[in-house]
């Protein structure tokens, strides 16, 4: 039997951890009310009552919570970001998500017992990279950027005594994560910065009688029918007029999903898989980590044999963004 990958979580606010840690997962992530975390939407994210409540609640069905403070500081307001490190420390959380290496060199410096993880937005993408930041700053893990085939990310794990995290399931970026900056050309915002692709107070839905436009600080980016669901509006997957043809120009709607290729990444050795979304409901949280406890549990179990449980892709066809998924940079047949 192979060593069963940790199922790592998101959790968006205290009910979606609760239905992570209900329905499996082994880990769950969080960050803070503020613009150190990469999901900084109203409404979501923890205060310091939240996140006391959250963490008593993993650790008592002994599972492990990590704090994403895995934006950029900038220039000037440092004090915001360390404050945040005090606090992961504070509500002892089981390790930091972190990808600015200068708030490693902090946490290290002020908080030497504090598990670092490296972020995917530190776009590390090779094991040299991981390295420097394991010999620098001791970091334990690395979560790795949605951009490597499964034949890099084995090589990574290779030369590399750091564990390998690797995303699983949720929406996926056209971007390298950590070097998009293609929606600050219409907000003025980075999103490796304040933490969000398309902030609120730039979004504007304008409701016509037989159409419905949206835009981002006032770039049409989409236009929908009456029938047409509409998702949460960004740059990347807007659909632009090129040479007369309406479409997505820059990237479709689509979700990773791994579930077919499960025991070869147990197999190569990932340590952990990782599901994209703390932007969701509870309910996406709930069905996303049931689904994947049972088939990597079952591949694990079963390496030769292993089957997908058409209930599973069902459920997770249901919750795709767009209702598509794709194995990504997994897969490349053409390469």
């Amino acid at each position: 039997m192979l060593k069963t990958p940790e199922l790592v979580c998101p959790a968006g606010n205290l009910p979606a951890l609760k239905a992570a840690i209900d329905n499996g997962a082994d880990a769950v992530y969080m960050g803070l009310k503020d613009a150190t975390n990469a999901r900084n939407f109203p409404g979501l994210n923890f205060d310091m009552n939240s996140a006391r409540k959250g963490i008593e609640y993993a650790h008592t069905y002994g599972r492990q919570v990590l704090m994403a403070i895995n934006t950029f500081s900038q220039s000037g307001q440092m004090a915001q970001w360390q404050k945040a490190v005090d606090t992961a420390a504070e509500l002892g959380v089981d390790a930091m998500i972190v990808a600015d290496p200068a708030l490693m060199a902090y946490a290290t410096k002020h908080h030497p017992d504090l598990r670092l993880h490296m972020s995917v937005q530190s776009s590390a993408t090779n094991y040299e990279a991981i390295n420097l930041m394991k010999e620098l700053f001791n970091i334990q893990r690395v979560v790795l950027p949605r951009v490597l085939t499964v034949n890099q990310v084995k090589h990574v794990i290779k030369n590399t005594a750091v564990e390998v995290e690797v995303f699983g399931f949720g929406s996926l970026c056209v971007m390298v994560e950590g070097r998009c900056i293609l929606s600050s050309y219409a907000t003025g915002e980075s999103p490796n910065m304040q933490g969000v692709c398309s902030p609120a107070k730039a979004v504007r839905w304008e409701q016509l009688p037989n159409k419905m436009n949206v835009r981002l600080n006032q770039v049409l980016i989409d236009q929908y029918t009456p029938d047409e669901p509409a998702g949460y509006p960004t740059l990347c997957k807007g659909r632009f007029v090129v040479n007369d043809e309406t479409y997505y120009a820059l990237e479709e709607p689509t979700s990773l999903n791994v579930l077919e290729m499960l025991p070869e990444l147990i197999d190569i050795g990932v340590s952990a898989i990782k599901v994209e979304g703390r932007q969701r409901s509870p309910m996406y949280t709930a069905q996303v980590t049931k689904t994947l406890r049972e088939a990597i549990d079952a591949a694990a179990r079963q390496s030769k044999s292993y089957q997908i449980n058409p209930a599973w892709d069902q459920t997770l066809s249901k919750v795709s963004e767009g209702h598509q998924s794709t194995l990504g940079a997994y897969s490349r047949p053409w390469k």
